[in-house]
């Protein structure tokens, strides 16, 4: 089992990374979106966190920048239906730990904006996944999940026509500032931000 990946980063095309190792050996792995951002230049020395996947007719690696990440990947693949390209999907819409709250919390709007999530997909995976993730939705970018408010914020903005995930971010930013702030004036206050 390949569990970590160190070597020459040689080709980055968008969610395939081309890896050369010390000993000559080139590994083709697959990468979720949000591991492009900490990606160095070509020709640079790079360390992924893998998870190998055998299938009857593939071996494949896929590779994480951090071990949670890696572990909600792994969690994910526990889940019915959800096979590595849904996995890698879902990784690449959104952070792990913002995933693992958007489960835990049952925010539908956001899980529904990952592509090949629906309803009733989004409904299965909370069942399924909400205890199996609640570990590593405790500590984020904030260290803590969205207030009642900010759900019902969210709500609110996605019905206004803004998407999922900036809605969150908005909201998010917003309550940073002030955590007890009801829905309603969190609602104002994003919406006058974005008018100017």
């Amino acid at each position: 089992m390949i569990s970590r990946l160190k070597g020459t980063l040689l080709a980055n095309e968008i969610e395939v990374l081309e890896i050369e190792t010390a000993g000559g050996v080139v590994y083709e792995v697959e990468v979720p979106l949000t591991v492009l951002s900490h990606l160095p230049r070509l020709g640079s020395r790079v360390e992924l966190r893998t998870v190998q996947v055998v299938r009857e007719d593939s071996l494949t690696l896929y590779g994480f920048v951090d071990g949670t990440e890696r572990e909600m990947f792994k969690r994910l693949l526990t889940a019915t239906g959800v096979g590595p390209r849904l996995a890698l999907s879902m990784l690449s819409t959104m952070s792990a730990r913002r995933l693992a709250r958007a489960l835990v919390d049952r925010d539908w709007a956001l899980l529904t904006q990952i592509s090949g999530v629906g309803r009733k997909k989004a409904e299965k995976l909370v069942l399924e996944l909400a205890e199996k993730v609640a570990d590593l939705a405790g500590a984020g970018e904030d260290g803590s999940p969205v207030p009642a408010a900010g759900q019902e914020a969210v709500r609110a903005l996605v019905a206004l026509g803004l998407q999922a995930l900036e809605a969150d971010e908005a909201v998010r930013e917003v309550l940073a500032g002030e955590p007890g702030m009801p829905a309603d004036q969190v609602i104002r206050r994003v919406l006058a931000h974005r008018a100017g």
